[in-house]
């Protein structure tokens, strides 16, 4: 018996960490080709929210893999891929980051009509990351342990 029919199919996703103290690190995460959650590819959200301390990066300079702690990941980028448009509302939320940048952009998450406020995703205890969406097409997972504090950004004009 060999081992290649035990390995799980698995694709990179390349992205860009910020990780603490290290700064960026450009690399790629391998996301499972289906989705233990859903139907679909593995999504880099769901690899980052797993109960796991480290995470397997790829990385690309110097050419070798890592195995990161989550929990000095600070945020993860990488280019939106061509989504379905949906009725989901989008909210449009500001961040500031314990480095003191402003990370300014959407949420799209379905749900529940009782618990939607900008307050309740945050809060959500399941996720260590929360998905922002930015206006110039990257998605943002970033981690909550490294956000100041969030408001709604009520003075940009409704995407939705």
């Amino acid at each position: 018996m060999t081992n290649k029919i035990l390995k799980v199919p698995k694709k990179l996703k390349s992205v860009t960490l910020w990780v603490h103290p290290e700064g960026r690190v450009r690399g790629s995460l391998y996301l499972r080709e289906q989705s233990p959650d859903h139907a679909g590819p593995e999504q880099p959200l769901e690899v980052l929210n797993q109960c796991t301390p480290f995470v397997v990066i790829k990385r690309e300079k110097p050419d070798e893999l890592r195995f990161y702690n989550m929990r000095s990941i600070i945020r993860v980028e990488y280019e939106a891929e061509h989504e379905p448009s949906t009725d989901i509302p989008r909210q449009r939320c500001q961040i500031q980051m314990m480095d003191g940048s402003f990370i300014t952009g959407s949420i799209c998450e379905q749900l529940p009509p009782a618990r939607a406020r900008l307050l309740d995703y945050l809060n959500r205890t399941d996720e260590c990351f929360i998905k922002i969406h930015m206006d110039e097409g990257a998605i943002y997972l970033i981690n909550k342990a490294y956000i100041i504090h969030a408001h709604v950004n009520d003075d940009a004009d409704d995407v939705s």
